[in-house]
């Protein structure tokens, strides 16, 4: 019987959730199974991936073939180093000791890097929430600026009504003045002509 390392797509709409799982190649993909050999979460960044090592090794000594996701993740989890580790011990090439600090120091340098990308993602999330909080600062106080504006219009334009009707006040008065001049010079110039005929 063929037998695959492949995912089970578990959770709901949008929110896959995968079991790791060693089935019959020939089973639906998410039917009947051997053995659960884990979990993966890609919902969170960095993915949460739960991994039974030593039972992952155990299949693909058997003679499990992973699909290609699935390698990525034992890859990732070191199950594909350990399984090459043991084919060294067997063939002697190394002690059992030695593949197992190897093994030891590659899982401490993943784990170094993990907790690094925690830590630049933290950083980058607490930048943008600063940038995001320096920008809104930015806008209230232009809203403020506006706002003092648009006060300080309000004030000139309730001043303006009283300078119009000052202004046309005085505007009427010269009317009046250069009218009653006009009408006086028209009347001393129709004396005169009354005067000239005479």
């Amino acid at each position: 019987m063929p037998v695959k390392i492949r995912l089970q797509r578990h959770g709901k709409k949008g929110k896959p959730f995968y079991w790791i799982v060693a089935a019959d190649s020939r089973a639906k993909r998410d039917g009947k199974y051997l053995e659960k050999l884990g979990t993966y979460n890609p919902n969170v960044n960095p993915a949460e991936i739960n991994l039974d090592i030593d039972g992952a090794v155990q299949w693909l000594q058997n003679g499990a073939q992973p699909t290609d996701t699935a390698r990525a993740i034992l890859s990732y989890k070191g199950a594909m180093l350990k399984k090459h580790l043991a084919v060294g011990v067997r063939k002697g090439a190394i002690t059992e000791e030695q593949a197992e600090e190897k093994f030891n120091n590659w899982l401490e340098e993943k784990a170094k890097a993990v907790e690094a990308k925690r830590a630049n993602l933290a950083d980058a999330q607490a930048k943008a929430k600063a940038e995001a909080l320096a920008a809104e600062k930015a806008v209230n106080e232009a809203r403020v600026a506006v706002a003092e504006e648009a006060e300080a219009t309000e004030e000139a334009v309730e001043e303006t009504p009283e300078a119009v009707e000052a202004a046309a006040e005085e505007s009427t008065e010269a009317v009046e003045e250069v009218t009653e001049e006009a009408t006086e010079a028209t009347a001393e110039t129709t004396e005169e002509a009354a005067k000239e005929e005479e």
